[in-house]
């Protein structure tokens, strides 16, 4: 056929080159073929050499098709899947694909494990919680009101019990207290009552406000007598403890005459006659000066008495002390 009376789209077909690659770099050579021959494609009608055929995935255009060529595409965004088009992802795997590959095998750091492990504990330990808060609860609310109120009264009875003991504690405490705070008190008393005593038995020395008496009998006329009864003085007037001379007065004492000196429970003295009075010198003094009394008597004679009051008389003479022969404690 001449140049003249060839179609327009055989020019076409002849002026094309063998191969044209796509846009898309997908035109692979089809094995078994030789280089420079295109694949058919795939036609919706009768496949025909000599005619133009349409190609699936065009939008409508008709291509030329035959040896060395390949069917134009209009709109690549044609079909899916197709070789080339956007729609087909890289490699031949779709996006559902790529998300589950992704995602599976997970990826797992000790720190992300070891934070989990510790998470599921925690939900696991409260769940057990509010699992036993809804036993508890539920068994509550299904019980019968008699077993409601035998409930409240167990727990009534308890408090109770649990009040009295408490009160029973509080009370042994306090007995506790106050019997160790009684015999301490007891022990103090005992102490100080003890001191008395020694005091008034000689036992223990003694200090304090008095009065000192000197008796001078230069004419030895003075006779146990005349002492016994300036001791009798003293102690009517409140003396709590007499020492005269080097010997200690005490309720037992007796006095003696021993020639022209005088004897205190054995013991001889002379003259002159040192009272130390232990007492209120206010009251001392004035007993010792009434009219008729030791000061006058002594003076008639010929001794001569002085009475001298002090802030501190120091008793120091001691007495054995002498368990009674019959007399016993009735506590």
């Amino acid at each position: 056929m001449s140049d003249k009376g060839e179609t327009p789209e055989n020019r076409l077909r002849r002026e094309l080159p063998e191969e044209v690659p796509t846009a898309a770099g997908d035109a692979a050579q089809v094995p078994g073929r030789a280089p420079g021959t295109a694949e058919k494609p795939e036609a919706s009608g009768t496949p025909d050499a000599s005619g133009p055929v349409e190609t699936s995935g065009s939008s409508g255009t008709r291509g030329p098709s035959g040896a060395g060529a390949l069917s134009e595409t209009s709109g690549s965004s044609g079909t899916p899947g197709a070789p080339g088009a956007p729609g087909h992802e890289q490699g031949g795997l779709t996006g559902r694909q790529r998300l589950v590959k992704g995602l599976w095998p997970p990826r797992i750091t000790r720190a992300q494990l070891i934070v989990a492990v510790l998470l599921f504990g925690l939900g696991f330990g409260l769940a057990i919680q509010v699992a036993s808060n809804s036993d508890s609860d539920s068994a509550l609310r299904g019980a019968r009101q008699e077993d409601l109120v035998r409930i409240l009264d167990e727990l009534d009875n308890r408090t109770q019990r649990l009040e009295d003991e408490k009160q029973g504690l509080v009370k042994q405490r306090d007995e506790l207290e106050n019997s160790s705070d009684q015999a301490e008190e007891a022990r103090k008393q005992t102490v100080e009552k003890q001191k008395q005593l020694g005091i008034l038995a000689g036992t223990v020395a003694a200090q304090g406000p008095g009065i000192t008496m000197t008796i001078e009998d230069t004419k030895g006329t003075v006779q146990a007598d005349m002492l016994l009864d300036a001791i009798q003085e003293l102690r009517a007037a409140g003396a709590e403890a007499i020492q005269v001379d080097d010997v200690r007065i005490v309720a037992g004492s007796y006095l003696t005459d021993s020639g022209k000196s005088v004897s205190i429970d054995g013991n001889k003295i002379n003259a002159p006659y040192r009272f130390k009075v232990i007492g209120k010198p206010e009251d001392l003094e004035p007993a010792l000066n009434i009219p008729g009394g030791v000061v006058q008597t002594l003076e008639k004679e010929q001794a001569t008495v002085t009475v001298e009051r002090s802030d501190k008389i120091v008793v120091d003479a001691l007495r054995a002390a002498k368990r009674p022969d019959y007399a016993r404690s009735s506590s």
